[in-house]
């Protein structure tokens, strides 16, 4: 690299955790919870069908992260044990000259490559019982983003905000500004499911304001908590702007999974291979190299981010990613579309399956503690909210995508030389490396906590 050459552009990567975005008012969302990041869309692309498609967090920032699918990484559970298979977008950046710098996602296998590591409250509640999450991140960021902005390097800021993961607890007024009934309603039951399901109830409880009965109150602090968020992240583009740097920072906002709130069973919590979760947002922002205000209705997946950047970084490594660069989508002239694709989950439960435009399969590997038949098959065109599982009526169809998914893993595994990850991983819930054998151990055996327990199952050591 010469020295009269320019430096290469910033990246600012918004890894926001469980943000589901049919709960963005960018997305057609009724209520306004994301205006400013509304306005970033406006400036940059926003695509509408993006996905996540291996379930949770661990596997999702992998595949974010490298480029990869599930095969590629050979993650897919929320426990992994060991490495991910795969260089790291801050390996490969920080090789070329970058600075990088991870906030709040310290200790994930998939977050190799970090020259700093800075952390966060991203849990417990303060004195008022609110948890303030991106102001928290804020406080440790934006003196870092100065820092940055000084050095004469390029720099790769990864931020991890956890505003949408429970416990919603966001600051006044934003308890508020979508609820306007009596959450304390005797008359309501709605929270009683949410209650008696053990697995989840101490650590519901832990959180949920006590003597809540409706269940509509929670699910307005998820949409509080997003909305808290989206003014956090205003105060961040805003010291992008004053520092000078939105000409030359490429911005990349998405999440790596949805949220279930209160939807088949599975509530305030992600795991579920339903629509819910694994809806996510992706908006890019790039001033001259991209364009303003264009929507995409191509489907994408997460795989797909860390060949776009770079591309756009005009970073040549040779990858061979599983997911593809979306600059020709944007131009209007892909390669390839996507339409159909491979899910997987293994948090609390351990499933794949198959969605197509029209069709979604899920098939449990073992059973679960929901109690959910083993099969499942929902009509996504008649039935966008999956509530009507058809697969007794249509034998041929499961038979059909059922096929369709074997043929897909023999390819991937023929592919990578390795064993789909979701067969071999059969220590996933922590308790043991033997599957369940009846719903009523999964239901008997699995238990959150208070979110102290849940912080820790979500800060893995690295190997």
């Amino acid at each position: 690299m010469h020295s009269t050459s320019k430096k290469k552009p910033n990246l600012i990567l918004f890894g926001i955790d469980s943000l589901r975005r049919d709960r963005m008012s960018s997305y057609g969302y009724g209520k306004l919870t994301t205006p400013h990041l509304d306005k970033l869309a406006c400036e940059g692309v926003l695509f509408e069908q993006h996905f996540s498609p291996s379930i949770p967090t661990t596997p999702a920032y992998a595949c974010m992260l490298t480029g990869k699918d599930c095969f590629g990484t050979d993650v897919v559970a929320l426990r992994h044990k060991g490495a991910v298979g795969a260089k790291t977008l801050a390996e490969v950046l920080r090789d070329i000259g970058y600075n990088t710098t991870c906030v709040g996602f310290t200790g994930n296998p998939s977050s190799r490559g970090f020259d700093n590591y800075l952390e966060y409250e991203a849990w417990m509640p303060n004195e008022q019982g609110k948890c303030p999450k991106a102001e928290n991140l804020n406080d440790v960021t934006i003196p870092e983003l100065h820092r940055l902005a000084n050095d004469d390097k390029p720099f790769f800021l990864f931020l991890r905000h956890m505003d949408p993961h429970s416990p919603y607890l966001p600051p006044k007024p934003y308890e508020r500004i979508f609820y306007g009934g009596d959450e304390h309603d005797s008359a309501n039951h709605s929270m009683d499911p949410v209650y008696n399901f053990k697995p989840f109830a101490d650590f519901l409880k832990s959180w949920i304001p006590e003597g809540v009965t409706d269940q509509e109150y929670v699910s307005a602090q998820y949409d509080g908590a997003v909305a808290y968020m989206d003014s956090c992240i205003q105060n961040l583009l805003q010291s992008v702007q004053s520092l000078g740097l939105a000409e030359d920072t490429l911005i990349v906002v998405t999440s790596d999974h949805g949220e279930t709130l209160y939807e088949h069973d599975c509530y305030f919590d992600h795991h579920g291979l339903y629509d819910c979760t694994l809806v996510v947002p992706l908006i890019i922002k790039f001033p001259g190299k991209i364009p303003a205000g264009k929507r995409v209705s191509d489907v994408t997946v997460i795989s797909d981010i860390m060949p776009t950047i770079l591309e756009l970084l005009e970073v040549d490594e040779q990858l061979e990613p599983d997911g593809q660069s979306l600059i020709p989508l944007i131009n209007g002239t892909p390669e390839r579309r996507v339409s159909e694709f491979y899910i997987t989950e293994c948090t609390w439960m351990r499933k794949h399956g198959w969605r197509t435009p029209h069709w979604k399969l899920i098939r449990s590997l073992e059973p679960d503690f929901h109690f959910k038949p083993e099969v499942e098959l929902y009509n996504l065109i008649e039935d966008p909210q999956e509530n009507n599982n058809v697969a007794e009526m249509e034998p041929e169809i499961v038979g059909l995508l059922t096929s369709r998914m074997d043929a897909y893993i023999r390819k991937r595994e023929e592919q990578t030389g390795r064993t789909n990850p979701m067969f071999t991983n059969l220590g996933w819930h922590g308790k043991g490396d033997a599957p369940f054998t009846s719903s009523q151990q999964a239901y008997d055996t699995l238990h959150i906590g208070s979110a102290l327990t849940a912080r820790s199952l979500q800060a893995k050591q690295l190997k």
